[in-house]
């Protein structure tokens, strides 16, 4: 399918799964533009409900005959090859197109796309650049993998040649874009239900790097070797971010009690300007570093980048404040992988409090699998562990690993670990053992946010 066909205001598209973070995007991208567009979830939620008073239609649960006079069929990696949505459409040679590519046929109408890739980070980077942007007036459109308060959700639709999104690497989704700025934040292990290794998965962020014209700008964090193998190889203009040597870095580093950085920003040995964050953690001076080398590439003004970054409170789920209780802090992060759980783990060491009570809900199983041995010692800075039940999301259990063996395992390293298996019995146990300014963190890609919730009364 062509770029014309976005064009064409009387064509209708379906989205399987609309009320999801990144398909609402999308679909708000074209009400706004005037299509017509239908779409299915499985469930109610705010999304489909704003989605449905901006014109769509929406349909509660997968049916065939929820596709009426759809010329487009759009669907995301996690919709199964036997969704009736998609066997309608396959029957009736209706057009069927994966999100990651229908996205870069959105991007093909910009020309400044900005698209923020790496292992972690992605949304918190993404919710930074959104900030400056705002601020520096470029009247951005925007798709990010979270909902932040200076959009009033997890989409803004610009008038203006700037486009800003994520870019996943899951199942090569990014190769399918068209970005004039790539952001390489970091390159890990993870997706290994789909990549067969590390290596794997390096070589697909070098494809997305020569996806960038000549005339465009890759952005790379230069303490990651495996990122810093990929800008010195890239045909494009580059530009490296980082503690130290890097041409962007941060000078003379200072926390506050909040665990947040006051930092100067320093370019290839010249001082520029002083940012302060609202966000904790050394990783967010990282996460800033990248958004800066956005601000210098489209000349946002010194003072622009540094307001945007200070008022930036990042997206929800990530180190968010839920709220206090007898004195007890309870800090909810998205963190999945174990060197995100190690970064936030190491946030908190530095925001003054008693205990640290982790509340950790794996996500898949082959995630639990793959990563076990790195799973057993990201958990290092807390005091305690209350570990759940795995989360399934898109796969089922065929008895591949359980939380039980990787608390036997966790146990055997000397910490402090006890295995609970539903929301509940997380609740009462953190109530029998948790005391006055001490922290409880609820972390994981699932529901585990619904313990911190309920110890709240929320």
């Amino acid at each position: 399918m062509s770029f014309d066909f976005i064009k064409d205001k009387q064509k209708k598209v379906h989205f399987i799964g609309i009320g999801g973070i990144s398909m609402s995007g999308l679909a708000a991208v074209l009400l706004n533009n005037g299509f017509k567009v239908s779409g299915s979830d499985s469930k109610e939620s705010k999304i489909t409900n704003s989605l449905k008073e901006k014109g769509a239609e929406i349909y509660i649960g997968h049916k065939r005959e929820n596709l009426q006079n759809v010329d487009l069929v759009v669907y995301t990696a996690a919709i199964p090859n036997d969704n009736p949505e998609i066997l309608e459409a396959k029957e009736n040679n209706i057009h069927l197109m994966d999100r990651a590519e229908f996205l870069g046929l959105i991007m093909k109408g910009h020309k400044y796309n900005v698209a923020v890739a790496g292992t972690h980070g992605k949304t918190t980077s993404t919710s930074m650049i959104t900030n400056i942007t705002l601020k520096g007036n470029l009247d951005p459109t925007i798709l990010v993998g979270g909902e932040l308060d200076i959009i009033g959700g997890n989409y803004r639709i610009g008038s203006s040649d700037y486009f800003v999104t994520e870019a996943c690497e899951y199942k090569e989704s990014f190769l399918k874009f068209y970005p004039y700025v790539g952001i390489i934040l970091n390159i890990d292990a993870d997706h290994l239900d789909y990549y067969r290794d590390l290596n794997h998965i390096i070589e697909t962020f070098k494809k997305f790097s020569t996806l960038i014209p000549e005339d465009g700008y890759l952005i790379g964090y230069n303490g990651d070797k495996n990122v810093r193998g990929i800008l010195e190889e890239a045909k494009c203009n580059t530009l490296s971010y980082g503690l130290e040597d890097a041409d962007v870095t941060a000078r003379n580093i200072e926390f506050n009690n909040k665990g947040c950085a006051t930092f100067t920003v320093n370019k290839k040995g010249e001082d520029l300007f002083t940012v302060s964050l609202n966000m904790p953690g050394t990783h967010n001076i990282l996460n800033a570093l990248s958004t800066i080398c956005v601000g210098l590439i489209f000349n946002i003004p010194f003072e622009k980048i540094a307001e945007g970054l200070n008022e930036c409170k990042g997206a929800h789920k990530r180190f968010e404040y839920k709220g206090e209780i007898d004195g007890i802090t309870i800090i909810d992060d998205y963190a999945h992988h174990p060197v995100e759980i190690q970064a936030t783990l190491n946030t908190a060491k530095k925001i003054p409090h008693g205990k640290t009570y982790c509340v950790f809900q794996p996500h898949t199983y082959t995630r639990t699998k793959t990563l076990f041995d790195e799973f057993t010692t990201a958990f290092k800075d807390s005091d305690e562990l209350i570990l759940m039940d795995i989360y399934a999301a898109r796969e089922k259990d065929t008895g591949l690993v359980s939380s039980d063996e990787l608390g036997d395992a966790i146990r055997k390293t000397g910490l402090k670990c006890t295995n609970v298996h539903s929301h509940d019995e997380a609740v009462d146990y953190l109530k029998k053992v948790a005391k006055k300014d001490d922290m409880i963190l609820t972390v994981g890609a699932g529901d585990v946010v619904i313990v911190g919730e309920k110890f709240l009364n929320l």
